[in-house]
């Protein structure tokens, strides 16, 4: 009854499409969900989301779950995400990509998870990191640790638009910094993140990452660009 009234003044709706959600639906709807661009990555070792990094970051694994495009159902699913406070939108996907992964070798031997950060005042602006959600699911499934401590940005990104590639490389690299490395010391580490598109961030969060003692580093993003 109290579920019938509260849906009655505030509908959930589906996160892809904006339709009404019917009770047993969660986040999207399951028209949605058989429609959404799978990329299956974790069965195949040499996918995009790999090559995406070949020669920039020596990766064990890397996995995207979703397929991006413009004006598409995974920006909108992304979109909300960030930008309309449905934090339930990454802990979905984390789940989702974590069942799939659990049963999959490779991924089987990480040991620990962590998210691509916020600058401390973006997080204050926003009130969460959309990737927080995502990553405790994932490390959860992976029966693994999630930490947030370790990899920090220490300053907020402008724009890169109109930088070449290696001089926005070198900017966004500087802008993350390692604490308390003793914590992931001879780990395998999957840093995970919302997009893949040029890759610049977590190439510059990976090779901070690769900076100490022992490390091993996989990737797992909610989608790639198409």
């Amino acid at each position: 009854m109290f579920h019938d009234l509260a849906n009655l003044f505030y509908p959930a709706v589906c996160n892809c499409c904006d339709s009404p959600l019917l009770k047993t639906e969660k986040v999207i709807c399951t028209s949605c969900l058989h429609k959404l661009p799978t990329t299956n990555y974790h069965l195949d070792n040499e996918n995009l989301s790999k090559k995406v990094f070949s020669a920039r970051l020596p990766l064990e694994n890397a996995t995207s779950l979703l397929y991006f495009k413009k004006k598409g159902m995974v920006q909108n699913l992304i979109h909300n995400l960030k930008y309309k406070k449905q934090e339930e939108v990454g802990a979905f996907l984390g789940s989702w990509l974590g069942e799939e992964l659990a049963s999959h070798p490779a991924f089987k031997k990480i040991d620990c998870v962590i998210p691509v950060p916020l600058h401390r005042i973006k997080l204050k602006q926003r009130g969460y990191n959309q990737v927080t959600g995502f990553g405790q699911e994932l490390a959860k499934k992976l029966d693994t640790e999630f930490i947030e401590n370790v990899l920090v940005k220490k300053s907020g990104s402008r724009t890169q638009t109109f930088k070449k590639r290696l001089g926005r490389w070198g900017s966004i690299d500087a802008t993350f910094i390692i604490e308390n490395s003793e914590i992931v010391e001879n780990k395998h580490i999957l840093l995970v993140d919302d997009l893949v598109t040029t890759g610049a961030t977590l190439e510059a969060c990976g090779n901070k990452l690769l900076e100490i003692k022992n490390t091993k580093l996989s990737i797992a993003t909610m989608a790639i660009t198409d």
